[in-house]
């Protein structure tokens, strides 16, 4: 095994919601999703793999042929009752208030801080593995990831894109965490 670890993040695949401009709820792979994975996609050796609750990372990990351990800390951002609803929906004001100001929850759900602290825990508890690790997972997890790996502001939260089935990689050798690549 190596010295250091190597975490994969990989985000889950396509759905009707995000197609749509839908916050997520525990939807399904589209039939788009599913022709964007599969055994093919190249992932390299995996000694850990981990996966969020929701059906679309337990779906993306399957097609990718991984038997993934189900990793709650993973869960997407709790969008609270706006989930399901059309981003044109929500009340502008609203709207400026959870993309401006990363405390703030206006949804009744999790707030983006919330989220980052999630993820930094989760995040610590790797350090003491060595290995490759793949977790499938939402972008949301991985802006957040990226953010703990940088240790930049959580105002940088909606500056991040990350595409469906991309994967960013992360290293932690001794006492921190790099960004490897993003692709």
């Amino acid at each position: 095994m190596s010295e250091v670890v190597r975490l994969t993040l990989l985000s889950h695949a396509m759905t009707d919601a995000m197609a749509a401009g839908r916050f997520p709820t525990d939807e399904t792979l589209s039939v788009a999703g599913r022709r964007q994975v599969g055994p093919g996609t190249e992932l390299g050796t995996v000694e850990q793999a981990y996966c969020a609750p929701e059906q679309r990372t337990r779906q993306t990990a399957e097609l990718l042929g991984v038997a993934a351990t189900i990793e709650p800390k993973l869960s997407d951002l709790d969008c609270g009752r706006w989930r399901g609803d059309v981003l044109g929906r929500v009340q502008p004001a609203e709207l400026a208030i959870w993309l401006t100001d990363p405390a703030r929850a206006p949804h009744g759900g999790e707030s983006v801080v919330e989220l980052i602290e999630r993820v930094a825990g989760w995040m610590d508890s790797l350090a003491v593995q060595r290995g490759r690790i793949l977790a499938v997972t939402h972008p949301a997890v991985i802006r957040a990831a990226i953010l703990v790996v940088l240790d930049a502001p959580p105002k940088s939260f909606w500056r991040i894109d990350i595409a469906p089935v991309s994967r960013t990689v992360m290293h932690f050798r001794g006492h921190a965490w790099t960004l490897r690549s993003n692709r």
